[in-house]
């Protein structure tokens, strides 16, 4: 599994990447995460607000700081 963490490296990016660990952790599963801060490459990816998560190349937050439950339910 692959996290895509969309930011400009803020501190809400940073805890949003930190949730998506805990709730992969959590579940036990194997990830590695992609931290994207290239404005250019933001906009390519469509996102329109920072920060977002992308799960396996899917955007599935966008905007704003999920808790690690809110990611762990995402992960099913």
């Amino acid at each position: 599994m692959k996290f895509t963490i969309y930011g400009s490296g803020c501190a809400k990016c940073k805890q949003l990447a930190a949730n998506a660990e805990t709730a992969a952790t959590s579940l036990n599963l194997t990830y590695e995460v992609e931290k994207i801060t290239d404005t250019n490459a933001i906009i390519d990816a469509g996102i329109m607000r920072t920060p977002a998560l992308a799960i396996d190349g899917d955007i599935v937050i966008e905007g704003k700081v999920s808790s690690a439950d809110e990611v762990k339910a995402l992960l099913g």
